[in-house]
């Protein structure tokens, strides 16, 4: 019976240290990030209730992983509502199996917070930039990427 209830405690600490802490952060702390990178970088704004969003995560987090010369970061920032901070965006980026480093974005007026990334931003998710730095590459999807484009933007991010 101890056996037992060491394996039990096991899994639960386990699972407890897999589960990802998922910060919030402001606006100019994903700018500062994205200015001082010095690896290729990936930020994806998206929305546990945004379905294009959903849909292009798996294709971000493949592709990227795949992709192991370049280096490349993936950042995945939430813009889910304050009320689904911290529980719901946990549960969901959880059950979703996620494992690129993912923030809540803790901001309230887009019309302020989406002109720091791009001055075309109109506050629709999904939205994708691409920095390298070390190559003076910037570049701003305001859209979904379908897994062809995804390939073809993280090309040129890299070369």
């Amino acid at each position: 019976m101890k056996k037992y209830f060491l394996v039990i405690a096991f899994l639960i600490v386990a699972n407890l240290m897999h589960a990802q802490t998922i910060k919030k952060l402001k606006m100019d702390e994903v700018v500062k990030m994205i200015e001082t990178s010095t690896q290729p970088l990936v930020v994806n704004f998206w929305a546990s209730w945004c379905q294009p969003c959903v849909h292009e995560i798996p294709w971000f987090e493949k592709n990227i992983t795949a992709d192991k010369t370049n280096n490349i970061k993936l950042v995945l920032v939430s813009m889910d509502y304050g009320s689904d901070y911290p529980k719901t965006v946990t549960d969901f980026v959880k059950k979703q199996g996620y494992t690129s480093t993912v923030y809540w974005l803790n901001e309230t007026d887009p019309n302020i917070f989406c002109k720091k990334i791009d001055a075309k931003w109109d506050g629709t998710i999904p939205v994708t930039v691409m920095v390298n730095n070390k190559k003076h590459y910037r570049q701003f999807y305001n859209q979904q990427l379908p897994e062809a484009k995804l390939q073809e933007a993280l090309k040129a991010l890299v070369q």
